[in-house]
């Protein structure tokens, strides 16, 4: 009998077992995916060996323009919403970064709309260049249209996902900053951007190459806050150099002090 009641009680679970785990699964299979936004690939290589038109109409692999750490920016040049925001945002960072656009960083804008053409991006150029503060090189930004198989491949390997709407795109506003040698290091979203920010995610981006004093200086003093997708100052590592740093000033001036008030015990030491 007992054995009987033993056996079903576990029947009865494992039944209990397959309907939770199918439970799951349906109500998974249920939720909606999301269809707009970003899949941040953090680390990944982005195909540097694509081709796409530059402005002036002529062909043009990544790997010729990812000479540095770049910007990149997904947008379409007729976009009534969020895409004109975006570079007016990118264009205003530029002018305030104390980084050299061109010297030290590129910036490349792709449409992810394979219809536009090449005289549409070299407008959207111009327009930008002549509303900047600060002027840069003209190599420094450049402005790409590609085919729908080159912009999938793109799209797809930074995780930028957008959905046709008419003749329009709904679609998130974010730039990413890309090694030269086209490793993702950071994702930075909306519209505006903070120099700092902008700054700290070129610097991750030249982790490849060795970087000035100022640059190292920078990491130290700034960290990134995953929830707040920006850079903070980490007081914690401020405070923590602060004393050491203070600690090797109170040596040097202890160890400096002894050897002022024992002047003899250094000259006894040279004549032994």
């Amino acid at each position: 009998m007992y054995n009987n009641i033993f056996k079903t009680g576990i029947n009865l679970l494992t039944s209990v077992f397959i309907f939770l785990i199918l439970s799951t699964n349906i109500n998974a299979e249920d939720k909606p995916k999301k269809e707009i936004g970003f899949d941040e690939k953090l680390g990944e290589t982005i195909p540097l060996n694509i081709s796409f038109l530059d402005e002036y109409g002529k062909p043009v692999t990544l790997q010729e323009l990812f000479t540095k750490p770049t910007i990149l920016t997904l947008v379409y040049y007729k976009c009534p919403g969020i895409c004109s925001p975006l570079l007016t945002g990118v264009a205003s960072a530029i002018d305030r970064l104390d980084m050299g656009a061109g010297k030290d960083f590129n910036v490349v804008t792709i449409s992810f709309d394979p219809k536009e053409t090449y005289l549409t991006a070299a407008e959207k150029k111009t327009n930008y260049l002549e509303t900047m503060n600060k002027h840069i090189p003209a190599d420094s930004w450049r402005f790409l249209t590609g085919d729908s198989s080159n912009i999938a491949k793109i799209t797809d390997a930074v995780g930028f996902r957008y959905i046709p709407q008419g003749q329009d795109f709904m679609h998130a506003a974010a730039i990413m900053a890309i090694s030269k040698d086209g490793k993702i290091a950071r994702y930075l979203y909306g519209t505006e951007f903070n120099p700092i920010d902008m700054k700290m995610s070129l610097i991750e981006a030249s982790e490849g190459r060795t970087g000035p004093t100022i640059a190292t200086l920078m990491k130290l003093c700034y960290s990134y806050d995953p929830e707040g997708k920006k850079y903070v100052m980490n007081i914690t590592r401020i405070a923590g150099g602060g004393v050491v740093l203070m600690l090797g000033i109170f040596i040097t001036v202890l160890i400096i002090k002894k050897k002022r008030n024992n002047p003899g015990t250094d000259r006894e030491r040279n004549i032994n």
